[in-house]
């Protein structure tokens, strides 16, 4: 296989990867404020994603694909709310782990990671297209 072409296959895998990244961030953001349904019951559980390079057989270049989604152990934050519906008997609430602030800079970083996948193919579609045209003059 030509490097163009495994251009395109690697930086396709790389807009893949990273759509699968802003999925997961918008399920995070969107779900910040979710709360147990049941008093004392776990709020939603924020979203991870885990990447690995793996050679295609096929064009030899490095590829990304998602290797897991799971969940972030870390603790819940806890807030004192007596007239929330999902407190406890002691009126305390707990919120999801997930930080609005992080989640918007994972955003920010899968947006540009995205752009930079999509320039690549770009930019190997009007060298394919410069190469046919000088074949076509030749």
């Amino acid at each position: 296989m030509d490097p163009l072409s495994a251009a395109l296959r690697t930086a396709a895998s790389g807009l893949e990867a990273q759509s699968v990244r802003l999925r997961v961030v918008a399920e995070n953001m969107a779900n910040a404020q979710t709360t147990g349904a049941a008093p004392g019951a776990d709020p939603y559980q924020r979203k991870t994603i885990g990447f690995v390079s793996e050679l295609d057989a096929l064009t030899g270049a490095s590829m990304v694909r998602i290797e897991s989604i799971g969940k972030d152990n870390s603790d819940f934050s806890i807030e004192y709310d007596p007239g929330h519906s999902a407190a406890d008997a002691e009126g305390m609430v707990k919120l999801p782990n997930v930080n609005v602030l992080v989640e918007m800079a994972d955003m920010r970083e899968a947006n540009r990671s995205y752009e930079a996948n999509l320039q690549t193919i770009k930019q190997a579609r009007e060298l394919i297209s410069m190469t046919i045209d000088l074949l076509r003059t030749s």
